[in-house]
């Protein structure tokens, strides 16, 4: 079969993105992403001005996954859905993950899009519906910040072998539980 002549965007993004997934964001280069295009650098620099253009679509990429991950979960506690995407993002692009994460980075900065995405899904949910969103944007940065260190410790393999992906779960849920107890006591 003959090799490939024209990439698309998306065939370079998904090329970058599987890079980044296994040996992270700084090891993106241009002529890495086109030899594993098995392409020459020029595809790459018709769709894009450098490698910081291509590693910014990575992250977007990386953004969409985290986002298909919440909505396959779809248990119809979407709070509970968010929690769970995000160990398993976490678990299965754990390099991706640590360089999004753990590294101080432009990319990852405090992003509205997603809290509002947030909100609206844990508005769906009947028994998150009454509180405001101030009070559900409080809850998601409270359960990020948790979150964040339990993922954190699940990428890096820090968790005792024993410590299943179900007690992680069952944890989250308990957390939770906590967290939306604690605001409806403010409440009254």
């Amino acid at each position: 079969m003959a090799p490939k002549n024209k990439f698309t965007k998306q065939d370079i993004i998904q090329a970058a993105f599987d890079i980044a997934k296994e040996e992270g964001i700084d090891a993106l280069t241009i002529r890495l992403i086109a030899k594993q295009l098995g392409s020459s650098i020029a595809p790459i620099y018709v769709n894009f001005e450098n490698i910081e253009e291509v590693k910014e679509s990575v992250v977007k990429r990386a953004q969409t996954v985290a986002k298909e991950l919440i909505l396959e979960q779809n248990s119809g506690q979407p709070f509970r859905d968010i929690g769970i995407a995000s160990l398993k993002f976490a678990r299965e692009y754990s390099v991706l993950y640590r360089d999004l994460i753990m590294k101080n980075n432009e990319h990852m900065k405090h992003n509205e899009e997603s809290v509002v995405f947030s909100v609206q899904q844990m508005k769906q949910d009947p028994m998150l519906a009454d509180f405001t969103d101030e009070t559900l944007r409080r809850i998601i940065l409270k359960m990020e910040i948790f979150q964040t260190g339990l993922c954190v410790m699940a990428a890096n393999d820090l968790l005792p072998m024993s410590f299943k992906e179900e007690h992680m779960i069952e944890m989250l849920d308990c957390v939770a539980e906590d967290f939306f107890t604690a605001e409806q006591a403010r409440r009254k």
